[in-house]
Order: C-alpha cells, then sequence, then structure tokens
C-alpha cells in the first residue's frame, strides 16, 4: 500500500512539473484554473508574514530550520478549510516525528487567526498573509467576484485587496513540502477549493520526500 501511495506521489510531482509555470511573481489571475504556482524543485521566496500575535515571521528563515509542511487555505471563514485544518491536526504528531514543522498560511488577520487557533483547538502555527505577499508571489492568488466577497462578508470573513485595487483576491488552497533550504519537494493545488489532499497523501508525501533525500 505504502508503496502505490509513492507512485501516486510520483506521478503528481510530475504532473504538477509539467502544467506549472513560473511567470507567478505578483501575478493574479482572473479565475482559479488560471494561476501560475512554483514548480516542484524551485525555492520558495523570501517574504514577511506575521504570526497570531502580530509579530514578524521570515519565512525562509522559518523554513530553515526544519523541514516544512506548507498549508495554504482562505481563510477561518471557510468550512472547507476549517475541515481541512482539523484534519492536519490528526498528522502533525507523525509530521513532527519525522522532524517536520507544519505551518498554514491564509489572508485572515492576525485577530482571526487567533480565533481559529482557539475554536479549533490547533496547536500547530498558523500565519497571516493579510498583505497577499505570499499568495502572490507562491502563483496562489485570483480575483473573486465582488458578490461572492459579499457573501464571505455576511457570513463574518473578510477578503483582502491590494491598494489602489477594490477586487477582493483569495489564494487557491494548495499544499507544499520543503527541505531546510526552500526549495519544493512536493506540492498539491487544485482549482476547486471543495477538494483538498487527504493527510495520510500528504504525510506519505512528506515522508518521500525525506527517503528521496
Amino acid at each position: 500500500m505504502k508503496t502505490i501511495s509513492y507512485l501516486i506521489i510520483a506521478l503528481m510531482i510530475g504532473l504538477a512539473s509539467f502544467v506549472a509555470s513560473a511567470e507567478q511573481k505578483d501575478f493574479i489571475a482572473e479565475m482559479p484554473t488560471d494561476i501560475r504556482p512554483l514548480l516542484i524543485g524551485e525555492t520558495i521566496p523570501e517574504v514577511t508574514l506575521f504570526d497570531a500575535a502580530g509579530s514578524p515571521v521570515n519565512l525562509r528563515q522559518l523554513a530553515a530550520k526544519k523541514p516544512t509542511v506548507i498549508l495554504f487555505y482562505r481563510g477561518g471563514w471557510c468550512p472547507f478549510c476549517n475541515a481541512q485544518l482539523s484534519q492536519l491536526q490528526e498528522i502533525e504528531k507523525d509530521l513532527i516525528e519525522l522532524g517536520y514543522q507544519l505551518v498554514a498560511i491564509s489572508p485572515d488577520t492576525p485577530d482571526a487567526l487567533k480565533k481559529s487557533i482557539s475554536e479549533r483547538k490547533l496547536k500547530y502555527q498558523l500565519i497571516s498573509d493579510f498583505n497577499l505577499q505570499a499568495t502572490r508571489q507562491f502563483g496562489l492568488a485570483f480575483y473573486i467576484p465582488k458578490t461572492y466577497s459579499n457573501k464571505v462578508k455576511a457570513i463574518g470573513g473578510k477578503t483582502q485587496t491590494l491598494a489602489g485595487d477594490e477586487r477582493s483576491i483569495l489564494p487557491v488552497p494548495a499544499a507544499f513540502v520543503l527541505d531546510t533550504q526552500g526549495v519544493i519537494q512536493f506540492e498539491y493545488i487544485n482549482p476547486n477549493y471543495k477538494v483538498r489532499i487527504k493527510p495520510e497523501l500528504l504525510l506519505d508525501a512528506a515522508r518521500y520526500a525525506l527517503e528521496k533525500d
């Protein structure tokens, strides 16, 4: 079963490398299907984000401490994201035993992150990308219609915009496995926000990335 999982992972790695584009810098897609994500084998950008306390976090420096699993999610207002955050909690112990750290990034403000941590009883680190710097430089950013941002607002959520642009932006949900050089070893990106990577497959991917080294 493990061999089959590894074969699936290897296939997904090959497909991701084939379909992705290196032209992701500050590109914002009109549709989630048009994003230009970073490729496997590329190094993550040098970006400074903020933790739930509002303290700055340099993502490259954080990844240099130990192998890292990074999750991009839309926000604490998204039920599919909340389900995934809880599912990842179930494999965090296994990831730690492998030597990994688990980090989840969203456009939520630090205060909103505190709420998610409390409500979901999360132990791993949530990081705020409220200025959308990482979302854009990872090539995951896309515009959403105003009608959709209004729906998010109606359920108590908030979407972020850039200065001089009234259109709201969200990340396509994604998962990345990084080595300590910040190089992407595995990625799972699906424009359909309702479809997320299974925790056990992500765990296998993390294990496979270590064995590959």
